[in-house]
């Protein structure tokens, strides 16, 4: 990944982002989504049937818009691997404690956030099964912006 210090400090400190994919016809699809550096590797969470997963599967390439509530941005033209199978809820753990790390208030430890509520760990691990959930891993080839 061809990150600068300052995109890391900002994509450390900003997860509220656009995803936007392309559709068969070349027309965008955006939506707002929440990304975060795990381990050095930019991600996102989705599930095997949202349609950017289709679009995704079908094109890989795809452009984030990380922005904050002032007039800062980064934009990340990436190519997407799609990551899947037995690790998925874990990745998606880690992915999200990584995401909820400075919330406040923090949820207790062995908790984690999830559709408005607190989850014991092995609860979140269950939804992410049931939900299908995969992650998406951006791999970065272009970035600008005003950080």
């Amino acid at each position: 990944m061809n990150l600068t210090d300052n995109d890391r400090a900002f994509l450390d400190a900003h997860h509220a982002a656009a995803m936007i994919t392309l559709r068969a016809d070349g027309t965008p699809h955006a939506v707002r989504v929440g990304v975060a550096l795990v381990d050095g590797m930019l991600w996102s969470s989705g599930t095997h049937d949202r349609l950017r997963t289709g679009l995704l599967r079908r094109d890989p390439r795809c452009t984030l818009f990380v922005f904050d509530p002032t007039r800062r941005y980064l934009t990340l033209e990436t190519i997407v691997t799609i990551l899947e199978g037995p690790d998925a809820p874990r990745q998606n753990l880690r992915l999200f404690q990584v995401m909820q790390q400075h919330m406040t208030p923090a949820p207790r430890p062995g908790h984690i956030m999830w559709a408005g509520q607190e989850r014991s760990i092995d609860e979140f691990l269950r939804i992410m099964v049931t939900e299908r959930r995969l992650i998406y891993q951006f791999e970065v080839r272009r970035v600008y912006g005003l950080v």
